[in-house]
């Protein structure tokens, strides 16, 4: 199911229809958004960078997304 479809479903009438899209919608922007820092990261971008375009801590970025 792509992004657009999810989006349009979570704007459904029926209750139960829209929270499964959000929840899954959660999930594929989260996937997204780990695909995008490692292709960051690849690229030679700094956590700060990073951490800027996330509008988040560079610490949070990097707990968030750093080697374990």
């Amino acid at each position: 199911m792509s992004l657009h479809t999810l989006a349009g479903d979570a704007d459904s009438e029926d209750p139960y229809t829209a929270l499964r899209a959000i929840r899954r919608l959660r999930q594929e922007l989260d996937r997204a958004e780990a695909t995008a820092v490692r292709r960051a990261r690849n690229a030679g971008a700094s956590w700060q960078i990073i951490a800027l375009a996330l509008d988040v801590s560079k610490q949070a970025v990097h707990k968030k997304y750093g080697r374990k």
